[in-house]
């Protein structure tokens, strides 16, 4: 009896320990991809006439759209910077440090003044607060990826590698949730003068949430090797570009087509639908959280096929898609019929989780532990450079001088880029983190 007493209670150990883990890499992902995606729709709303008031609407929102790209310049130097302390001195303090950078971020946006108020130092503090959001997500991404992978069984890393990746498309739907309630209960002259404002201070009530889950968790086994064995770098960074350059370009050219997909189809469609098609704001939010749920279906779908067929192959079919889907953009988009517009946004989140889901295991695979934080933070966040960070300035204006077509061919632009990479890679399902 005190034998099944012992097995049943180390059976009950490592199941709840297993649900921390899960829930503690998706948890953190979820908050701060929400943070992000708040400011990605308030850019496609209000960003512009609050912080850029002169000039016309068009004008107005190109330059929201270079606010949108500042934070995505930033995250590399995120990543750098938590990646190197979290390759020095572990994954759990480096994770709560960069909860907490882009929580103080969002919520201080929130209670910005606007150009009317302080005139051009409302535009540079906003710059200043989207750099520190950038900050923070570029530290955010690989320790929850690598939380999740070294901690996950030989077999099963990318199943344990969708938690994190299911953060995004839990945040996108809370983000545009949000924005979806408030245009019930205000009307746009409200929503306009303050309420945009909500969804950014209540990320302050989510980040508390975040910090309680992170600070009981434990340091991962394989990175406690590391420090145990004294095999740790003082410079990871060199480390790396010394002795990986070729797994960190690589992996950020693979993660390419996942930014176009996901920003060409919520941020600027958004855009798009609600100011030059006439859509009503939260009709089309109301698409969009119709369409993110295929994204959130796409992703254990798809790190499921990873572990049993390799990531190679189902990037290679994900990618292949996303590809040809470009094509779809002018008429769909264009088109102004609801059915087909949602119709088109479904298939671009469904293949933006397929493309999405086997990083969450590819990328740490593709680097040893000493160095493994930075170069997996690092090539993510350099990838949302080329794909993401001047996407919707680059569609509006393609959009402006070549039409909707021009748009569609950028996504598929971005697909070719990361399948050439993802054929020049070798497989990592088989990798041992060690």
């Amino acid at each position: 009896m005190p034998i099944n007493l012992r097995l049943t209670s180390s059976y009950s150990e490592a199941t709840l320990s297993v649900s921390r883990i899960a829930f503690a890499s998706f948890i953190g992902t979820a908050i701060e991809f929400y943070d992000f995606y708040i400011y990605g729709l308030a850019v496609a709303m209000v960003i512009g006439p609050v912080f850029f008031p002169d000039g016309n609407p068009a004008t107005q929102a190109l330059n929201a759209f270079l606010t949108f790209g500042i934070a995505f310049l930033a995250r590399p130097l995120g990543a750098l910077l938590f990646g190197h302390f979290g390759d020095r001195i572990g994954r759990k303090t480096t994770l709560v440090a960069s909860l907490l950078v882009m929580g103080i971020s969002t919520t201080l946006i929130g209670v910005l003044p606007g150009y009317d108020l302080i005139g051009w130092t409302a535009p540079a503090l906003l710059c200043l607060l989207r750099f520190g959001q950038g900050i923070g997500l570029g530290g955010e991404w690989g320790g929850a990826a690598l939380l999740a992978a070294e901690y996950a069984p030989q077999g099963k890393r990318g199943w344990f590698g969708m938690f994190p990746q299911l953060g995004p498309p839990i945040g996108f739907l809370l983000a545009t949730g949000s924005f979806l309630l408030l245009s019930y209960f205000l009307d746009d002259a409200q929503f306009r003068s303050w309420g945009w404002r909500i969804p950014f201070l209540a990320s302050a009530a989510l980040v508390i949430t975040g910090l309680y889950v992170r600070l009981k968790l434990t340091e991962t086994p394989v990175f406690a090797k590391v420090v145990q064995s004294h095999q740790s770098v003082k410079l990871p960074l060199v480390e790396l570009l010394s002795h990986h350059t070729l797994p960190l370009l690589l992996g950020a050219l693979a993660m390419v087509v996942c930014y176009a997909l996901f920003y060409i189809s919520t941020v600027f469609s958004l855009s798009y639908g609600v100011t030059t098609l006439g859509i009503p704001r939260p009709q089309f939010l109301a698409m969009l959280c119709v369409a993110v749920i295929f994204m959130a279906v796409a992703t254990p779908l798809s790190a499921s096929a990873g572990d049993r067929y390799g990531r190679r192959p189902v990037l290679l079919v994900a990618g292949s898609a996303a590809l040809l889907s470009g094509f779809l953009l002018a008429p769909m988009l264009g088109s102004g019929s609801l059915w087909q517009i949602t119709v088109f946004l479904c298939i671009e989140l469904f293949l933006m989780g397929a493309t999405f889901a086997p990083m969450g295991a590819l990328l740490p695979e593709l680097f040893p532990t000493t160095v493994r934080y930075t170069g997996a933070g690092t090539a993510y966040n350099l990838g949302g450079i080329l794909g993401a960070s001047l996407a919707p300035y680059l569609a509006q204006q393609l959009v402006l001088h070549g039409g909707l077509a021009w748009v569609g061919g950028y996504v598929s632009v971005a697909a070719a880029i990361s399948l050439l990479a993802v054929l020049s890679m070798r497989e990592t399902r088989d990798q041992v983190l060690a």
